[in-house]
């Protein structure tokens, strides 16, 4: 957010009309093949001050907003700035060009990952990348909590989530006790920044469009119901969690694997590790991941679907609440249930970090370098295609000279 105000937009709201659906593609469909990790939410930022799309009221109004409600909030805050621009369908295409690179990409992977899959030295060089996923998602839940944990109510939530998950209470009941726990218990101190009014009303035309999406999300979902088989529940899973988790697409992955590997056994612990590091390395939004979990079930109209399954409740909450926005914004009982999910998040993913090591951390050099990922992205900030890259290298140096 700091980047955006040390840039000056029009004072004004641009007219929004006069940028085409093919031009809000083309753009995010650049964004989705070039932005990576944790450049991404820069890239986005960039995108919108460099074509001068919004004003820098609508562009922070958009950085707060996203953070309220469930889904990945780089593909909410992409799905803000196309409703802002064009309304429902500048909403739809902007998600989509962001989303399509790393799908196509995730898809060539996920059948180069399975088709060699019995191979031994392939299952080897996974267990490096394993031990690299661990390092990064620690130091994602170490950052997450120096900024949930902000007092004792949120400690204490976080442990309570982190012994639910291990007791394998589900991770969705998880998330909706944590919200009216935050709400109720926790009232933040800090004043939410001053943001514009919204307008009164939305227009009419525009209710009409989000109703639209929403019952094309709804058929997606009555469909996959339809199936009665595990690409469908699976489906229904990730809409499941598409509607309800929070966070960036890191916090969702503890529900994620709740639900794909403790709960239906559809991945291993491995596969889900692994799955993780190949979003990790694609561009794009991270939880890309559910296409690799969707093509293992399904082909690729098994990735298809998970993909919109996880994706599509972004896109009609990020319509709904954007028009809504002003309404809710300023409550504390908002900001403390928001409180209280991030505190739990903390919870869930020091139990991934822990089921994980189980599988990954099988060999000494395994936890060298999930020590070595640790440090290199928090402390030298390195680029995460770095750590996996060079880490990959050193882990195969090692396997040829046979020390792992």
């Amino acid at each position: 957010m700091d980047d955006a105000k040390n840039h000056t937009l029009p004072p004004e709201r641009p007219q929004y009309q006069s940028v085409s659906l093919w031009t809000i593609l083309a753009e995010y469909l650049l964004v989705g093949l070039t932005a990576f990790s944790m450049a991404i939410l820069q890239k986005l930022k960039s995108l919108v001050m460099r074509k001068r799309w919004l004003t820098e009221e609508e562009l922070n109004e958009g950085l707060a907003l996203v953070q309220l409600y469930p889904g990945p909030i780089m593909v909410d805050f992409t799905a803000y700035v196309g409703y802002k621009l064009r309304g429902v369908p500048g909403a739809v295409v902007a998600t989509t060009g962001f989303v399509i690179p790393s799908f196509v990409l995730m898809v060539a992977l996920s059948a180069l990952y399975f088709a060699a899959a019995s191979l031994s030295w392939i299952h080897l060089l996974f267990i490096g990348l394993e031990a690299l996923v661990i390092g990064v998602i620690l130091n994602v839940t170490v950052d997450m909590a120096g900024r949930a944990l902000k007092g004792r109510v949120e400690a204490v939530i976080a442990l309570l989530a982190f012994a639910g998950l291990l007791m394998k209470v589900n991770a969705i009941w998880i998330v909706l006790l944590a919200l009216p726990a935050g709400g109720w218990l926790i009232r933040p101190t800090e004043s939410p920044a001053v943001l514009p009014h919204a307008e009164t009303s939305a227009p009419k035309q525009r209710w009409i469009g989000i109703a639209a999406v929403t019952a094309v999300m709804l058929l997606v979902v009555g469909f996959a119901w339809s199936l009665r088989s595990d690409i469908g529940s699976l489906a229904l899973s990730l809409f499941k969690i598409g509607a309800v988790a929070f966070g960036s697409g890191m916090t969702i992955i503890p529900l994620i694997q709740a639900d794909v590997v403790d709960t239906h056994h559809w991945l291993t612990l491995n596969q889900f590790a692994d799955g993780i590091a190949l979003g990790q390395i694609t561009p794009g939004p991270f939880l890309i991941t559910a296409a690799f979990i969707g093509y293992k079930m399904g082909g690729v109209f098994g990735a298809t679907l998970a993909t919109f399954a996880i994706f599509s409740p972004s896109i009609v909450m990020t319509i709904a609440f954007t028009e809504l926005f002003s309404r809710v914004r300023n409550l504390k009982v908002v900001r403390g249930a928001l409180a209280g999910v991030l505190a739990s998040f903390v919870g869930m993913l020091a139990v991934v970090i822990l089921q994980l090591g189980r599988v990954a951390l099988i060999v000494p050099a395994a936890y060298g370098f999930a020590a070595l990922a640790f440090v290199a992205v928090r402390w030298f900030k390195l680029d995460i295609h770095w750590i996996f890259g060079g880490g990959l290298l050193l882990w195969y140096v090692l396997m040829e000279l046979g020390l792992v």
